[in-house]
């Protein structure tokens, strides 16, 4: 089998085939009924085995010269100790 996309009633027929492809090939296949798309099956991906660094690559900069860690220069009212002016 190497549809990436298949009726419900022959995944129905072929499932566990269907998940051992995906497993092995890493590819994904999507589930179709009356031609239109239900159901996508994905490889499953292991979780991270760590809080820290599970965030890894997902952040991007997108300005370089932009200094994340400057503080901010606006005090906000409640630091200040005063109550917001509230309507």
């Amino acid at each position: 089998m190497t549809a990436t996309s298949m009726k419900a009633s022959d995944f129905k027929a072929h499932c566990l085939q269907v998940m051992d492809e995906v497993a092995r090939t890493g590819q994904p296949v999507t589930i179709t009924k009356r031609g239109k798309p239900v159901a996508r099956i994905v490889p499953a991906r292991e979780g991270a085995k760590d809080i820290f660094g599970a965030l890894k690559g997902s952040v991007t900069v997108t300005d370089p010269n932009d200094d994340l860690i400057d503080p901010v220069e606006v005090e906000w009212e409640v630091i200040e100790g005063t109550e917001p002016n509230l309507p």
